[in-house]
């Protein structure tokens, strides 16, 4: 055989070895609709941009980044994502359905704190001395009192405070003196407190469990601000608004219900589960009907809820939150998506603890005649072997629709062959395992051995109001900067996947996944004419 014989040999087996190997993907494998003409062209000038990014952008100088590059960790490059044109190009995307996002944590914090200014009953109060040493640790504390509660106290900061007393928001922001930065350092100190910055995630928390503690801190603050009836309906509106905006038309949040009893507009806790719901019920139906009226009815198609509670609580308690669950999902079929039970695998409890209980739920519901499918994190670990990896086994012998995160699934081929077989989609969120130490950057993640093996995914935000990754796009982009396999047919799959694993019924999903083609197709054309310029 000649040498020319012989290369053309060699290139054929090395093209047709690729292709083998890459159709496992999504992309190649799904149903998805055959790429046109103009959706190859769209994908050449995304990647044309993308490359030309890399070599020159992420390649500059920039003086708070020391060590840029495409995928890095997200908080330090997020001031150069914003800049780019791929950044711009995302997020005009479609992004179909958002079905990991913990609810408490789906709100800008300076949007939520711009609500608490609205009401008198919101004080605050702290535990410690406040200055400038202790700002970053010194974490606030909220409550919306009763008017027979409300205090005439002026300042957290004066030598006459006396701790753990509450002083009105409103006066303690305007008594924050200068040395603590005035009125806008105590802005910037509250959002501190619910959001995680640079510093606190690569430096001073930069392990699990110390980024863990800062992380469970940010809910502690934000909770008696959130869980108050007159500003929950207002914090929903604008979970459903920002993601709309971002081009998500569908949502399923899971809504930590541990507090048997939300803050009432008198004070008092008083507001039960059934309430929230019919909250989140009629601020859904407002805002479809806003969509209606201004002739986008396709652009949010709803929104279902996913029952979780904490993994610290006993066996015994996790019977009551069953039975609500039961009882709610009976009361409003349409809302109550599944169940979940959260929180740090690595420290709390895995889900083999709670076996006999989840077994004996899915009993109760044959008797109450509902379906309530499990929706389960598992595998938000490093570990291999650790009780946290195991959660992976219990969920799929459970029945889990859908894994949380499943960050060490890659770890296991039985398992993913499993995902595979059975259609059990994988939420990940991309960013978060970032900030939350699993991964040091996109580029090391593990998303690409799942895609590569064939297991769903849908890309998920878990808790961007802290970690600064409101909506989708941000987390599209890491996806898409880290991976030269990866263009705009992995992230169409991606999308139309989200929507394919969700809990939709079979007729809205095809709504949703027709109302997203059209986008898509808007999209593509868009990104022809963006290419132009």
């Amino acid at each position: 055989m000649s040498n020319e014989s012989a290369i053309d040999t060699f290139l054929s087996a090395r093209a047709s070895l690729i292709q083998e190997d890459r159709s496992l993907r999504r992309e190649f494998s799904s149903p998805n609709p055959p790429r046109s003409d103009k959706e190859v062209e769209a994908d050449k000038i995304v990647r044309k941009i993308r490359a030309h990014e890399a070599a020159t952008i992420w390649k500059e100088e920039h003086p708070s980044v020391p060590h840029p590059f495409p995928g890095m960790e997200f908080l330090t490059g997020k001031s150069i994502i914003v800049k780019t044109k791929l950044f711009e190009i995302l997020s005009k995307m479609p992004k179909g359905a958002l079905l990991h996002a913990h609810l408490d944590a789906t709100v800008n914090a300076e949007y939520l704190l711009e609500l608490a200014y609205k009401y008198d009953a919101v004080h605050i109060r702290v535990h410690e001395p406040l200055d400038a040493s202790n700002l970053s640790t010194n974490l606030p504390e909220f409550r919306y009192l009763p008017s027979t509660e409300f205090t005439s106290l002026s300042s957290l900061t004066d030598p006459s405070y006396l701790l753990g007393s509450w002083v009105p928001l409103k006066s303690a922001r305007n008594s924050f003196p200068s040395e603590l930065g005035g009125q806008d350092g105590f802005d910037k100190w509250v959002v501190g407190s619910m959001t995680i910055n640079p510093t606190e995630a690569y430096v001073t928390h930069n392990t699990i469990t110390k980024i863990w503690q800062k992380f469970t801190s940010t809910f502690i603050t934000s909770t008696g601000l959130i869980r108050v009836e007159p500003i929950f309906s207002a914090y929903i509106k604008q979970f459903f608004l920002s993601s709309i905006e971002d081009g998500v038309s569908y949502v399923e949040p899971r809504i930590n219900f541990l507090n048997k009893y939300m803050v009432g507009a008198d004070g008092q806790e008083n507001i039960p589960h059934r309430d929230w719901l019919v909250m989140f019920d009629r601020v859904l139906n407002e805002v479809k009907e806003e969509m209606a009226q201004q002739g986008r009815e396709g652009a949010f198609i709803g929104a279902r809820i996913i029952y979780s509670t904490i993994r610290f609580i006993t066996s015994e308690e996790l019977d009551w939150y069953l039975e609500d669950c039961i009882a709610l999902k009976k009361e409003f079929p349409h809302l109550i998506a599944g169940f979940d039970l959260v929180g740090d695998e690595n420290e709390l409890k895995p889900l083999i603890y709670y076996a006999k209980n989840l077994l004996r739920f899915c009993e109760r519901q044959k008797e109450e005649g509902v379906d309530i499918p499990f929706i389960f994190h598992a595998g938000e670990t490093l570990g291999d072997g650790t009780e946290a990896d195991l959660n992976l086994y219990d969920a799929i012998l459970l029945g889990t629709k859908r894994i949380g995160h499943g960050y060490s699934l890659v770890k296991h081929p039985k398992l993913m062959k499993t995902c595979r077989e059975k259609g059990i989609a994988v939420e990940v969120c991309p960013i978060s395992n970032e900030i939350l130490r699993l991964t040091s950057s996109m580029p090391m993640h593990p998303l690409p051995i799942l895609m590569n093996n064939g297991v769903p995914v849908s890309l998920s935000s878990d808790d961007p109001a802290v970690f600064g990754n409101m909506g989708l796009t941000f987390d599209y982009f890491q996806v898409l900067v880290a991976s030269e396999i990866t263009g705009l047919s992995t992230l169409s799959a991606l999308a139309r996947d989200s929507f394919e694993f969700s809990t939709l019924h079979e007729e809205t999903k095809n709504a949703g996944l027709a109302g997203f083609e059209k986008r898509w197709e808007e999209f593509i054309d868009w990104v022809l004419e963006y290419g132009k310029v």
